[in-house]
């Protein structure tokens, strides 16, 4: 069973920045596709950003220029640095990984506890 470990939250001033990590407790990211979702209260839970096998990239609109969406594969974590943080961004932030391939018995997601970002002065 996999799990996925996310840190890096906290409470940051707009304008500011976070890193956020997410730690898999296997060697998951050569077959998952690792993403960043987020919830904000009220709110349904959204795509943040996502990272394939091959290092592709995507983001939502909120986050493009922002946002940077990385990985280590050495240390199975993947990484969302967050910059010019506003209040919107506020949510609980939650890693996520998501398998595509044609092997059934291999889950199709994980998810991680979440870690809440908090934008306010």
């Amino acid at each position: 069973q996999v799990q996925l470990v996310e840190s890096g939250g906290g409470l940051v001033q707009p304008g500011g920045s976070l890193r956020l990590s997410c730690a898999a407790s296997g060697s998951i990211l050569s077959i998952y596709v690792m993403g960043w979702y987020r919830q904000a209260p009220g709110n349904q839970r959204e795509l943040v950003a996502t990272i394939t096998t091959s290092g592709s990239t995507a983001y939502a609109d909120s986050g493009k220029g922002r946002f940077t969406i990385s990985r280590d594969n050495a240390k199975n974590t993947v990484y969302l640095q967050m910059n010019s943080l506003n209040a919107e961004d506020t949510a609980v932030y939650y890693c996520n990984a998501h398998y595509s391939g044609r092997i059934s018995a291999i889950p199709k997601d994980y998810w991680g506890q979440g870690t809440q970002v908090t934008v306010s002065s």
